[in-house]
C-alpha cells in the first residue's frame, strides 16, 4: 500500500525529519557532513508485489497494513510505481477479472520494469497450471505488451523471458543489466544511479585490485570494474551469480571474476582455513590478488562477526547499507581501525523511515 506518509508536497521535510532521526549516531563515530541525494517524488518504485483478493465476481489488488494485517486496502492508485508499472495495473486487473482460467485460484502479482518501460509481470497461483492457463497467458502478454510468467508450487511457466534488460547512466556512461525475475533489484532506479556514481567517486586504483562481498546482479561490480586492475566479486544466489556473468558480457568487461560463495565462506577462504571447489575455475587464484579494497552492501541484518572482521583488514572499506541501525553497529568495530571519510545518505525508500547510507572508510595510520 501507499506509505501513510505519502506526500510530494512533504517530501523535503519528511527527509530532513528522517535524516535528523539517525545524523548524530554518525556524527558521534566522527562522520564527516553526509551528502544528501534525493529521489523523484513520485513512479520511483521499479518492482511492486500485490495480493489478489478475490470477491464473488469482484478482483482486487491489494496490500495489508501491518497494523491490520488482516484487513485488505484495494490498490485503485500507485503513483510511487514507475510509470510503466502504473500503466499496466488498471488493464491487467480489468483482464484477469473478465477471464475466469487466468483469474482462478490466483494469488499473487507480483511487476519489474525497468526506466525504458519494459514490464515483467509474475502471476502466483494455488493451482497447478496447464495448457489451458497458457493459452490465455500468452494472449494476454501479447496484449499488454508485456513479459510473463506464471508460478505454483513447484512450477514456474515462462511464456517469453524471465528476464527485462535496464539501462543505467552513471556519469554519462550507460551500462546495460539484464534483471532476472527472482533476484533482488535496486528499487529505485534513480537513486540507484546515483549511489553508484557516490561509489565511483570515493576511490579509483588502477593497480590493485577490489573485493566485493554481496555483489547480486553486478549492479555495482562492473561500473567500479573500471577502477580497478581486477575485481573478485562474490554471491550466493545462483539466479543472480549467472545474471551477473551474462552481465559482464553485455557491458564487455574482462576484469571481473565472479565466485558463487558466502560473504562467511569467502572470509573463511581468504583466512587460509578451507579450500572451495567453487574457487577451483578462477582465472587468478586467491594469491594473485592484490586485495586493498573491499565494497560490501550486506543484507538488513549488517556484517556477521567473521565478515567484520575479514574487511577490518583492508586498507578501504566501501560500505553501502540498507539499515542504518546495522550499519551504526558495524562502524562502532570498524572506527577502531578506520576513519570515515565519506558519508552519504540515499533516499531509496521516499515517505518511509527507511534510509539507503554509503560510508568510505580509510585505515587510520599504525593500525
Amino acid at each position: 500500500m501507499l506509505p501513510k506518509d505519502f506526500a510530494p508536497d512533504n517530501y523535503e521535510r519528511l527527509l530532513t525529519d528522517k535524516i535528523s532521526a539517525i545524523a548524530n549516531d554518525f556524527e558521534a563515530l566522527g562522520a564527516p557532513v553526509p551528502a544528501v541525494v534525493t529521489s523523484p517524488k513520485d513512479a520511483f518504485r521499479m518492482r511492486a508485489e500485490f495480493r489478489v483478493w478475490h470477491e464473488e465476481d469482484d478482483l482486487d489488488f491489494v496490500m495489508f497494513d501491518r497494523e491490520a494485517p488482516k484487513i485488505p486496502v484495494t490498490i485503485s492508485e500507485f503513483p510511487i510505481a514507475s510509470k510503466a508499472i502504473q500503466a499496466t495495473l488498471a488493464p491487467l486487473q480489468c483482464a484477469l477479472k473478465s477471464n475466469p482460467e487466468l483469474r482462478r485460484r490466483l494469488f499473487q502479482v507480483e511487476f519489474l520494469s525497468t526506466q525504458s518501460g519494459e514490464v515483467l509481470v509474475t502471476l502466483i497461483y494455488h493451482r497447478q497450471l496447464d495448457d489451458a492457463w497458457e493459452n490465455e497467458a500468452r494472449t494476454l502478454a501479447k496484449t499488454l505488451d508485456i513479459s510473463l510468467i506464471g508460478r505454483s508450487r513447484g512450477q514456474k511457466v515462462t511464456l517469453t523471458q524471465d528476464w527485462i534488460e535496464e539501462s543505467l547512466t552513471i556519469n554519462k556512461q550507460i551500462y546495460r543489466y539484464k534483471q532476472p525475475e527472482q533476484a533482488f533489484i535496486q528499487p529505485n532506479a534513480y537513486v540507484n544511479e546515483r549511489m553508484i556514481e557516490w561509489a565511483m567517486g570515493q576511490i579509483a586504483s588502477p593497480d590493485t585490485d577490489l573485493l566485493e562481498l554481496y555483489c547480486g546482479i553486478g549492479n555495482f561490480t562492473i561500473p567500479l570494474a573500471t577502477q580497478f586492475r581486477r575485481v573478485l566479486a562474490t554471491e550466493v544466489s545462483k539466479v543472480a551469480t549467472r545474471a551477473a556473468v551474462d552481465n559482464l558480457a553485455l557491458n564487455k568487461v574482462d576484469n571481473v571474476e565472479f565466485a558463487r560463495l558466502s560473504a562467511e565462506e569467502m572470509t573463511v577462504a581468504l583466512a587460509g582455513e578451507r579450500s572451495f571447489r567453487r574457487l577451483a575455475s578462477l582465472e587468478y587464484p586467491l594469491e594473485d590478488y592484490e586485495l586493498r579494497t573491499v565494497f560490501v552492501d550486506p543484507p538488513r541484518a549488517g556484517l556477521d562477526d567473521g565478515t567484520l572482521s575479514l574487511v577490518q583488514g583492508f586498507d578501504e572499506i566501501l560500505y553501502i547499507s540498507c539499515n542504518p541501525l546495522t550499519l551504526i553497529d558495524n562502524l562502532a568495530t570498524l572506527v577502531e581501525t578506520h576513519s570515515i571519510e565519506a558519508l552519504a545518505f540515499f533516499d531509496q525508500f521516499p515517505y518511509t523511515p527507511h534510509l539507503e547510507c554509503g560510508v568510505h572508510l580509510k585505515r587510520r595510520p599504525g593500525t
